[in-house]
């Protein structure tokens, strides 16, 4: 079957997780993985596997743009902003996992088919990801008022780029909420728990839905389809206990395990980011391979 190259924009602990899980792909060919530090554990990795190695970051790869139709961004949300317009202009398909949000906001299970044509599109945060289908879930049964998340990760897998985005990551979450999840106002907010050992990733949804429409059976059946659904390409995804109902609130807590490739397993709220632009990945890729054959 024939494949599509794919490159990957960032050596750090996201771009090396990603490189270990497009080596699984049966529609992505990883061609080349790009860093600014030639001494990264991300790049050392990639030239032992036989990948083309580019340590002058992006700029490295504009010299060599036939190596990859489809990039993967795991810098930061303020190297996106620069990076979208290149790659752009270069006519490539790109996969933001910065919280930057200059492409549309995908969630796999919700949205992706709307946004199959696009070439930049934004992963939004591991608390998205995590928690957007849930309020989705909700949503597709009762209208929901409010949204409100709590994403709690180990403060181990939060490395600089994550801190450097904790503004962006509650501003683009809750509008991910709004636009993807369906709430009328979303809020998120995020935790850094340095407990030892470090903890799972642990996400609490809260939500309000119109009293006229609720319907408790639904709701609870809707959001374990979504969970199932999100499970085929998060193994470790899960919920930790059954939706609590309170008249008309509603109160959902996950749980995310990584399944371990490069990062800790308690390294969920990375390996989610990781696992979800693969799954998009593939899908455009089908895509366009499909047009391809027509």
């Amino acid at each position: 079957m024939s494949k599509v190259k794919a490159a990957i924009l960032g050596s750090g602990n996201i771009g090396t997780d990603l490189m270990m899980k497009l080596e699984r792909s049966s529609v992505l060919q990883l061609t080349a993985m790009i860093g600014i530090d030639p001494d990264s554990d991300g790049l050392h990795r990639a030239k032992e596997r036989g990948y083309d190695v580019i340590d002058t970051g992006i700029e490295g790869f504009l010299e060599r743009p036939e190596l990859a139709d489809i990039v993967f961004d795991a810098t930061s949300a303020k190297a996106h902003i620069r990076h979208a317009k290149l790659l752009r202009e270069a006519e490539k398909k790109v996969l933001d996992l910065t919280p930057a949000a200059v492409g549309s906001l995908v969630v796999p299970p919700v949205n992706l088919g709307q946004h199959i044509e696009e070439d930049n599109v934004n992963l939004i945060t591991c608390g998205g990801q995590a928690t957007i289908p849930i309020v989705h879930a909700i949503h597709r049964v009762s209208a929901v008022s409010y949204a409100e998340i709590v994403a709690t990760i180990s403060s181990k897998s939060a490395g600089p780029g994550t801190r450097a985005n904790i503004d962006e990551f509650t501003q683009t979450t809750a509008r991910g909420i709004e636009v993807i999840g369906g709430a009328k106002k979303g809020k998120a907010i995020i935790i850094l728990n340095p407990a030892e050992p470090p903890i799972l990733m642990r996400d609490t949804v809260h939500a309000l839905v119109e009293e006229e429409s609720m319907d408790e059976g639904a709701i609870a059946r809707s959001i374990q389809e979504m969970v199932e659904t999100v499970q085929s390409y998060v193994p470790g995804y899960r919920l930790r206990t059954e939706p609590i109902f309170d008249g008309n609130r509603i109160t959902v807590f996950l749980e995310v395990e990584g399944v371990g490739d490069y990062l800790p397993k308690y390294s969920g709220n990375l390996d989610i980011m990781t696992a979800a632009a693969v799954k998009v990945a593939e899908e455009f890729a089908k895509h366009q391979l499909a047009k391809q054959t027509v």
